[in-house]
């Protein structure tokens, strides 16, 4: 068929290529307009899809709107059977998404009616969900909202972070993406009708774009948000807290890796409770103590007493230094008396849309 690719992100590279390597005509690829580099010395970043598409001698555009007149004039002009949007950035009109004979289809990373939006991926891992997938859908105007023609399941693995679950998603893409393809190209809407399953909007729930303050952390929250909020939300806007200690000093420092550890303190003996107030660091002697005494079999270096447990730091990175293990943070700072998370100045709206989405148990 003749296709228009849409899309930007690395999400829906691999997708593209798997129909590009299926024989499909590819008769253009359209992505987000690019923004200029925060830095001048910097060049401009390519997007993944541009980049790709350029390496295969494919046309390119960016229109600042796709449903302007002038963008639906080209778009007709090309005479495509197929819209393939993927992680594109913009809704496409009802009038745009006429311009081909089959309309558009969009692949999506959740297991849509749940996580409609901009971060799907993370919010999958956010909420609690045992399982992520992909939804390819025959596009509606509305946000995420058509008929889903097919999906994937997959669980995700209690470490996994949202960079590793949108690459694993990405490669189950393709196999559902070309599925959908094959599916749209031997159905006959004029006597078949509409094709895939409406979606059940009483379980839609929302995906919306993360930001920077999304990545504050609260000591006092259970154990489980604090482990979802460090790998929903990395590489990007990551996780990250002020620490203090008895000098007066502080440091930011972001938070690349950690692992929960519900802790019961009442059998503990008094040596270990003292200090172990919540957003107090434990470490050096004391944290060979508590390994030694509940018999812990994963090291315990650096922790975060949290409202259950600890919260094991396997991976920081201090204000304007390297990524580090806790064993190399802790060289710099193991002499310290205490050291402490500092509380935030206002409550992360994060922890409240998290709960709100956590899947009933």
């Amino acid at each position: 068929m003749r296709l228009i690719l849409m899309g930007t992100g690395p999400f829906a590279v691999p997708s593209f290529q798997g129909l590009r390597e299926q024989g499909h005509d590819v008769v253009a690829v359209v992505t987000r307009p690019e923004v200029p580099s925060a830095n001048a010395k910097r060049p401009t970043p390519s997007s993944p899809v541009r980049s790709w598409a350029e390496s295969c001698s494919l046309t390119v555009t960016s229109p600042a709107s796709i449903n302007s007149g002038e963008s639906i004039d080209w778009l007709q002009s090309l005479q495509a059977d197929l819209l393939v949007v993927c992680d594109y950035g913009q809704i496409l009109s009802s009038e745009c998404l006429s311009v081909s004979r089959l309309g558009g289809i969009n692949l999506h990373g959740s297991l849509l009616p749940r996580h409609r939006g901009a971060a799907p991926v993370q919010w999958s891992i956010l909420s609690g969900d045992q399982n992520a997938g992909v939804s390819i859908i025959h596009m509606t105007p509305g946000l995420d909202a058509g008929p889903v023609i097919v999906q994937e399941s997959t669980p995700i693995a209690p470490n996994e972070n949202a960079f590793q679950l949108e690459s694993r998603l990405s490669t189950l893409g393709t196999k559902a993406t070309l599925h959908a393809v094959d599916l749209l190209q031997t159905w006959n809407h004029a006597s078949a009708g509409s094709i895939g399953l409406p979606q059940d909007k009483s379980q839609a729930t929302k995906a919306p774009r993360l930001h920077k303050a999304d990545g504050a952390l609260a000591a006092d929250s259970p154990l489980r948000y604090l482990d979802r909020q460090i790998r929903g939300l990395y590489p990007w806007p990551g996780c990250y807290g002020n620490l203090i200690f008895p000098n007066g000093q502080s440091l930011r420092v972001i938070v690349h890796e950690a692992r929960p550890l519900p802790i019961d303190i009442a059998p503990l003996p008094d040596s270990l409770k003292r200090g172990w107030d919540i957003g107090s660091l434990i470490y050096g002697e004391k944290a060979k103590q508590l390994q030694t005494h509940l018999t812990i079999p994963e090291e315990v270096s650096l922790g975060l007493v949290a409202i259950d447990g600890l919260l094991l730091l396997k991976s920081l990175q201090p204000a304007g230094k390297k990524q580090m293990t806790a064993d190399e943070f802790l060289r710099g700072y193991s002499r310290m008396e205490w050291i402490r998370l500092a509380p935030l100045v206002e409550q992360n709206g994060l922890l409240t849309r998290m709960k709100l989405l956590e899947p009933a148990t």
